[in-house]
């Protein structure tokens, strides 16, 4: 199960300085730029000096890697990781997070326990406990740092403590303690029990009043409240000699205990099958924005805010995520719209019809890779820049296409009138009737450049151009022709030929005028498709991102059900009754999100100004071409 070619050791992600301030670390975040995946997140808490490191080699397939140490001195300083390739889930990132030891003696300091604690919740999906001997009130009491997790962390920056406690549920980690060095029987009351039965019988409340018993309940409240999802693991010594307690790094399988080597695996098994991706608050799975995660949320706005003596925030951590996430997604879309119309640009000219068709393919594509990386654009402020990046560079390729189709359309032109020209020269028109045959050969030359394929959007304002140039020249060959002729015959055929010269470009500008309307009606109508479809990509992913906030809710609500019955049962009324609430207030947040108008109510009217905006640039930009191309001439 070897995955160390991903990374083949582990590094320090957040160094613990010797005045207690986190720092995180190059190297850490060098590694991360290569992450570009899913990933799920374990990270092993718990006293210093009781195996922590150990149970992270196994979990990387590895015997050593994360520093075990055989003295009285902790070897983990600040937290280290290690990335490996997931065995079970193909595609993913296995992130491994070794804590520092908790109560160090030599640290003194248990508020930065308490961080470093605050840390390994927030950055994890699967957290780990490590302790040995037994779960009773003095290990429960070490624990503390479960009851501070209320004081160390906010949701939101705006609302009460009190209002948020109810709703960490929804955003911690899945919660599993490990017991080392277990020596008991698994027995409750005389009957046999399973590991979780025992952390459960653990966890149980003491009914009555008074510090004592607030002080005994407290822990136990609060690893129900915040880790509903609990798993307990019972291990026995792996060894029978003190001597090899302290080399376990260099034992192989066959010098270990039979039980303690099957429960090593039931525990990797369990967290590699069970342990979740990692998401962030408001359900979005974290893929490329590990980087970001850990270099912003563990560097930026954890460590910084911690260190700064201030309480990190998770709604200001998604919105700085969100923010970074965006950007990113906006380049990603983009690149995926220019990727495909560059293909287009080195064909050009092209039709409008071609054009437009792969602008709106394109276009589609870049919108679908944008909604599949942002997340939190509450005010389409970010898919209004994409919107904007893909005009500009649709408009541009509007022009170049314009401009290549009028170098085309004149070299064509040019050519085709080249044997023309040289009778003309030749003086094959300066004679009696000259001008008819002018016009025949003028007219023989249009028919066939009409015929000619692939001249783009330009092909008929270009002739109307050209024709125009070359009024003065049939004009002069007109007056020419006339001299050479009777009087009678030249007022008769003046006023018959020179209708006809105005008759001919008049019908050439009107050519001209309807290749114009046809361009603009196809323009416009690619533009409607597209936002339509862009509405639909937009509704489809706030459809789901609220499916995953009503995810959130459902699990929150079945947990503190769940907890409430117990309550109940077990006869805490009053605890019940405050469950109630939390209960009542997650059902109506629920209920409010699930209102069928809440995409119309919500959105729409950020997206609507956004679908009315690029249609209103592409008029002004074709009409500003209109008046360059008017200029021209």
């Amino acid at each position: 199960m070897s995955c160390s070619k991903y990374m083949p050791a582990p590094v320090c992600l957040i160094e613990n300085d010797e005045n207690g301030k986190l720092h995180m670390k190059k190297e850490a975040k060098a590694i991360l730029d290569g992450i570009n995946e899913p990933v799920v997140v374990v990270s092993v808490v718990g006293l210093y000096r009781t195996g922590k490191s150990y149970l992270m080699n196994r979990l990387a397939g590895q015997q050593s890697g994360f520093a075990l140490g055989s003295t009285i001195e902790s070897k983990t300083k600040g937290i280290w990781m290690w990335c490996v390739r997931h065995p079970n889930k193909k595609g993913h990132t296995l992130v491994l997070l070794d804590t520092e030891g908790l109560g160090d003696v030599a640290k003194g300091d248990s508020k930065n326990d308490g961080w470093i604690f605050c840390l390994a919740v927030l950055l994890s999906s699967t957290l780990v406990y490590n302790s040995r001997g037994t779960i009773d009130n003095t290990a429960l009491e070490k624990l503390h740092y479960v009851a501070e997790l209320a004081e160390n962390i906010k949701i939101r920056s705006t609302e009460a403590e009190d209002e948020e406690d109810s709703e960490f549920v929804m955003f911690f980690p899945s919660f599993t303690w490990v017991v080392r060095d277990f020596t008991l029987d698994l027995e409750i009351d005389g009957k046999k029990v399973t590991d979780d039965d025992y952390l459960e019988f653990a966890l149980n409340l003491k009914k009555g009043v008074g510090r004592k018993i607030s002080d005994y309940n407290l822990p136990r409240e609060c690893i129900k409240r915040y880790f509903p999802s609990r798993k307990c693991f019972v291990f026995p010594f792996p060894v029978t000699s003190q001597e090899d307690m302290t080399r376990l790094e260099i034992l192989q399988d066959q010098d270990l205990a039979q039980r303690f080597l099957e429960v090593t695996g039931n525990f990797c098994d369990h967290m590699l099958v069970n342990s979740a991706v990692k998401r962030l608050k408001g359900g979005h799975i974290v893929t490329v924005s590990l980087i970001s995660m850990f270099k912003h949320i563990s560097d930026t706005i954890y460590v910084d805010t911690i260190n700064s003596g201030e309480v990190p925030c998770l709604d200001n951590a998604v919105v700085v995520l969100a923010n970074l996430e965006n950007q990113a997604a906006v380049q990603e879309a983009l690149k995926v719209y220019q990727r495909g119309m560059e293909e287009v640009k080195n064909t050009l000219p092209i039709s409008i019809e071609y054009l437009t068709c792969e602008h709106q393919k394109f276009s589609s594509l870049g919108i679908s890779e944008f909604t599949k990386r942002s997340f939190k654009d509450e005010n389409m402020e970010y898919l209004k820049k994409l919107e904007e990046a893909v005009y500009m560079c649709y408009a541009d390729l509007l022009e170049q296409n314009q401009m290549a189709s009028e170098r085309k359309c004149r070299d064509l032109l040019k050519d085709l009138f080249a044997d023309m020209n040289k009778w003309l020269q030749d003086g094959e028109y300066s004679q009696s009737g000259g001008y008819e045959l002018y016009k025949r050969d003028r007219d023989a030359i249009v028919e066939q450049y009409r015929r000619e394929p692939n001249k783009g959007v330009r092909a008929e304002a270009v002739l109307e151009e050209f024709l125009k140039e070359r009024e003065p020249e049939a004009n002069s060959i007109l007056c020419m022709d006339n001299k050479l002729t009777e009087n009678e015959k030249q007022m008769k055929s003046t006023f018959i030929l020179e209708e006809k010269e105005k008759a001919t470009l008049l019908e050439q500008k009107l050519k001209e005028e309807e290749e114009k309307r046809i361009e603009n009606d196809r323009m416009m109508e690619t533009e409607n498709m597209r936002h339509e479809d862009m509405v639909k990509q937009m509704q489809e992913k706030f459809n789901k991102e609220l499916e995953q906030q009503q995810q959130e809710r459902d699990r929150a609500i079945e947990s503190k059900l769940k907890e409430q019955e117990e309550m109940l049962k077990k006869g805490f009324n009053q605890k019940a009754e405050n469950l109630e609430e939390e209960i009542k207030k997650l059902n109506n947040e629920k209920k409010r999100l699930s209102g069928g108008s809440i995409f119309k109510d919500y959105v729409m009217p950020f997206l609507r100004p956004l679908v009315e905006m690029v249609p209103n640039l592409l008029m002004q930009r074709l009409m500003l071409n209109s008046l360059k191309m008017g200029l021209k001439r």
